[in-house]
């Protein structure tokens, strides 16, 4: 019987001080707490508006060679380890997969998909592709793929390797259990340790952009307002404490 590590999943505090932040906040924070490139470059947005903040279980393909893989789509499925990166899926849960960035094999398709969302899982990152799309994307579940094929996951060339492991997604390094930040911008990857310094200095970040959208968009001076001059930061100390009244 194959066994596979689940992830520590960071408290659902850090989470939820995260969900309102978006990914180019955590980006730019994240660069200044000293992580120059936190996106995960290649997967984009293929379900407009959808936003997911939540703690990544990885899934690690390799290339495929036929005496460590020779199963068919449905031959012993228990040995499919993609099916078992979905066995650990947690309400709040993303799956993030190192797929490659190969353009012929769907890692998942709509029933992995609907299994994943009926145990309360968010999205998935995907280095790679999914199938059944049109289907799919029915689902509510976010998904950051770079595309869609017609083909299974092991029809062409990866198959699945580890569960749960230290993965490349897009060329950016994702930790089982890093906290996942996408939405229509890409996708972010937060390590844990950092988390509470980014989600303090975040949300500071979104209050005085609140603030600075509000002036430019009454004719403010871009001088001024963006970021906030030195002038402007008594003007926007004084509405900040006028919102907590």
């Amino acid at each position: 019987m194959i066994q596979t590590p689940d992830i520590e999943r960071p408290p659902r505090s850090l989470i939820e001080n995260l969900s309102q932040i978006g990914s180019a906040t955590a980006s730019a924070e994240l660069n200044r707490l000293g992580i120059r490139d936190a996106q995960l470059r290649g997967p984009v947005a293929w379900t407009e508006g959808k936003a997911v903040v939540g703690p990544a279980l990885t899934l690690q393909f390799m290339p495929l060679r036929e005496d460590r893989y020779s199963q068919d789509e449905y031959d012993d499925p228990e040995k499919q380890l993609h099916r078992h990166v979905l066995y650990h899926t947690q309400p709040g849960d993303i799956v993030v997969v190192d797929a490659r960035g190969d353009m012929a094999s769907g890692v998942f398709g709509e029933m992995m998909l609907t299994y994943f969302k009926g145990k309360g899982g968010l999205g998935v990152v995907i280095d790679g592709c999914i199938r059944d799309y049109p289907k799919a994307k029915g689902l509510d579940l976010g998904l950051w793929l770079r595309g869609v094929t017609p083909n299974y996951h092991t029809q062409t060339g990866i198959f699945p390797f580890a569960v749960n492991v230290p993965i490349a997604c897009g060329n950016t390094l994702v930790m089982p259990g890093d906290i996942i930040v996408a939405d229509d911008d890409g996708v972010v990857v937060v390590p844990v340790s950092m988390a509470k310094d980014l989600a303090n200095r975040a949300n500071e970040h979104v209050e005085w952009e609140d603030f600075s959208r509000m002036k430019l968009a009454q004719g403010g001076d871009l001088r001024t307002y963006y970021p906030l001059s030195a002038e402007a930061q008594a003007e926007y100390e004084t509405w900040r404490n006028e919102q907590e009244e």
